[in-house]
């Protein structure tokens, strides 16, 4: 192994490490008994969902609840506006600069996006209670200012750690930080499908089937990532060397 490689590995566990220990730290006045009492009541749905995303941020209410999700959403707003607004297509033309100032509009666009959703989730804060217990000690414009701050900065964290490990780590620094928060709940998920099964809610089969069926899923993601097919080039005929050279063949991706 390269010693460039090894440290691009260790930079990739430091941030995700760091990410990790983000998931931890609560925003501020919540309320600890209520807050898990209010889990217990919505592990499925919807919200057991997000919260896979977010690496178990949502659950604890964490500075990193929102996750990357905000940065993900302005960026596919960003490409079609590329493809529908011709002041961005024509930014989508001009080459390095032009995706420079692409992305300037889509950080613009996750800060909106974050401070929007965090206000949302201030104010639904504030109407929810756990065990007979108010989720929030100190409700009103204050929590509201401190949790749009703290969920907005955690945001724009998330995006530059991702920035960072895609320059310096390997990868895609944003699907390295969602593939950390997926795995990071797969021990408790795996421990709560044992569990369904030991008290009879789920049947062997039905987990042998839902194994047999990520496989599958993974077997076909793989197939299509690497599948290649030969397209004929024609060249026309040159000299090199003492030879003449004339068709080849070149690989191209099925996504090609």
């Amino acid at each position: 192994m390269s010693e460039d490689l090894l440290k691009r590995i260790l930079y990739l566990v430091g941030a995700l490490i760091v990410f990790r220990l983000g998931t931890h730290i609560v925003i501020p006045f919540i309320s600890q008994t209520a807050l898990a009492s209010l889990v217990e009541d919505n592990r499925t749905g919807i919200l057991g969902m997000m919260n896979m995303f977010s690496g178990g941020a949502l659950e604890r209410l964490s500075i990193f609840t929102l996750g990357i999700m905000p940065y993900i959403s302005s960026s596919i707003i960003m490409n079609l506006m590329t493809s529908v607004v011709p002041r961005f297509e024509q930014l989508k033309k001009e080459g390095e600069r032009g995706r420079r100032v692409i992305t300037q509009y889509t950080r613009m666009g996750t800060v909106f996006l974050a401070v929007f959703q965090s206000y949302g989730v201030s104010i639904a804060l504030q109407s929810q209670s756990g065990g007979g217990v108010a989720l929030v000690t100190n409700p009103g414009l204050t929590f509201s200012f401190v949790t749009v701050v703290t969920l907005t900065t955690g945001t724009l964290f998330l995006m530059w750690l991702g920035e960072q490990i895609s320059e310096k780590g390997i990868g895609n620094g944003i699907s390295m930080i969602i593939f950390a928060g997926i795995v990071a709940g797969l021990p408790a998920s795996f421990g709560n499908t044992l569990s369904m099964v030991g008290t009879g809610e789920l049947s062997v089969f039905t987990v042998v089937l839902m194994l047999a069926m990520v496989v599958l899923v993974m077997a076909f993601v793989v197939f299509m990532e690497r599948g290649q097919r030969r397209i004929a080039v024609n060249y026309a005929k040159r000299q090199q060397g003492r030879k003449m050279v004339g068709g080849r063949w070149l690989f191209l991706s099925w996504l090609l």
